[in-house]
């Protein structure tokens, strides 16, 4: 998600280098060619060869939901409990009430995925202003 920010903040500037997005987000270049693979594949990011060529988004921040973004990377069917998806699993899962809540929160979780979009990542990011990296862990 950290990558997809960092080519959401300079979209329309150009294919950004990998190793620069490894760099400016503290990944192993390895990894995040990786990720940089399956984004593609959702047809989230694109890649240029050449001299000036490098990863772009594909379509604008405008039009990338952040579920768009963790589907493509394997993230969105996380639950909070295995019983959300698969009441089989626990023999009391059609009588607890905390497999409701949990099963809120996932809607809850999933609502907000479907309602942000990297542009408006982009936007909260800039808000907060452009962090220095070295501070971050990884």
């Amino acid at each position: 998600m950290r990558a997809l920010l960092e080519l959401g903040m300079h979209y329309g500037e150009g294919p950004v280098l990998i190793k620069d997005v490894a760099a400016r987000q503290q990944v192993s270049q390895h990894y995040l060619e990786q990720i940089v693979l399956q984004l593609r594949t959702a047809g989230l990011v694109r890649s240029l060869r050449g001299a000036k060529g490098g990863i772009a988004l594909a379509k604008s921040p405008r039009e990338i939901r952040l579920s768009d973004a963790l589907v493509a990377l394997g993230g969105m069917e996380s639950c909070p409990v295995e019983c959300v998806d698969d009441a089989d699993v626990c023999n009391r899962s059609s009588t607890c009430a905390m497999r409701d809540v949990w099963t809120e929160v996932k809607e809850s979780m999933a609502h907000v995925l479907e309602s942000k979009t990297l542009q408006d990542l982009v936007e909260m990011q800039q808000k907060k202003g452009v962090p220095d990296m070295a501070t971050y862990a990884i």
